[in-house]
């Protein structure tokens, strides 16, 4: 196996970062604050990165965008649940994640990530897979909104293959599922993960056309929503729902599991928790309800194309 092109998937993640970082600072109004990081001698890992943040805007009350890009003595289990012969293999990591809290409960949250791992364990050849994706959390459902996110996604993997959208689609619907309530965390998207069956050329390109698709996925949504009047109850509503979003990026998600038992930088991990969220005991909604409607219609496993 060719060793793969490490300093060219980081120059990619390094330009969307900023590409994204540009286009939704533009729409907020407000600039991103940047907070370079440097993993420092005799720490777990190595590395560095930059995290880029919007707190209190007037479109997000919280965007955060990071770029990290580490080196580890040894993969952690979260790395290994589904390659255990790479268990303990020392390991690189790069990647950018985000997660965007927008201010209107009639704007969703998204989240996007895309990232690359190597491995080089100790007896076999070096080893590299990609992953990432995104998925929509609305508040308040469209269906235009969903339709509109799930077509960008499935345009973008077309290139790669006709099973590409509906085999990450699924992914993504079986992934973002909190378990513990039997409930999905909002409309889905795409995911996958340990991901290399195209080559290396192949399957970076497919983490470019994913990662390249999502300004167009989102932006039109929050420039459709960002201005629809709401009063408290939207609000309270929200905040409610943002709770759940919670519960699964602690509980559920791989990637915080990963970052923290790795000794990532534990602030910027947890940039993706929104800055207010609310939990309330055996809450119901109102039948006929909007809400209602985001639970029965919206935060259901759907075809939506």
């Amino acid at each position: 196996m060719n060793s793969p092109d490490i300093s060219g998937v980081r120059d990619f993640l390094l330009g969307l970062q900023e590409r994204i970082i540009d286009a939704a600072a533009a729409m907020d109004g407000l600039p991103f604050a940047a907070d370079p990081w440097q993993k420092e001698p005799g720490e777990t890992l190595q590395g560095q990165g930059v995290t880029r943040i919007l707190e209190q805007g007037q479109v997000f009350e919280r965007a955060g965008c990071g770029f990290s890009h580490v080196r580890g003595p040894k993969l952690p289990p979260s790395a290994t649940q589904h390659r255990p012969e790479l268990a303990g293999a020392p390991f690189e990591a790069m990647g950018v994640s985000l997660v965007f809290h927008p201010r209107n409960p009639y704007v969703p949250t998204v989240h996007m990530n895309v990232r690359m791992l190597a491995a080089t364990p100790a007896s076999g050849p070096p080893a590299y897979w990609f992953g990432g994706g995104m998925d929509l959390t609305p508040y308040y459902g469209f269906e235009e909104d969903a339709v509109h996110f799930h077509q960008t996604c499935k345009d973008a993997l077309a290139p790669f293959g006709e099973d590409k959208y509906p085999r990450f689609k699924a992914w993504c619907d079986e992934y973002f599922h909190l378990k513990h309530r039997n409930e999905q965390r909002g409309i889905g998207g795409v995911f996958f993960d340990d991901f290399q069956e195209l080559g290396f050329e192949g399957s970076f390109g497919m983490l470019r056309a994913v990662g390249d698709a999502f300004l167009a996925a989102y932006l039109p949504i929050v420039g459709r929503r960002k201005d629809m009047a709401y009063g408290e109850r939207e609000r309270d509503f929200q905040l409610y729902r943002r709770g759940r979003y919670v519960e699964f990026n602690l509980v559920w998600d791989r990637g915080t599991h990963f970052g923290l038992q790795s000794g990532g930088r534990t602030e910027s991990i947890l940039m993706s928790m929104p800055p207010l969220a609310s939990w309330s005991y055996q809450r119901q909604v109102e039948a006929g309800s909007a809400e209602e409607r985001l639970t029965t219609e919206f935060l259901v496993r759907r075809d939506w194309l």
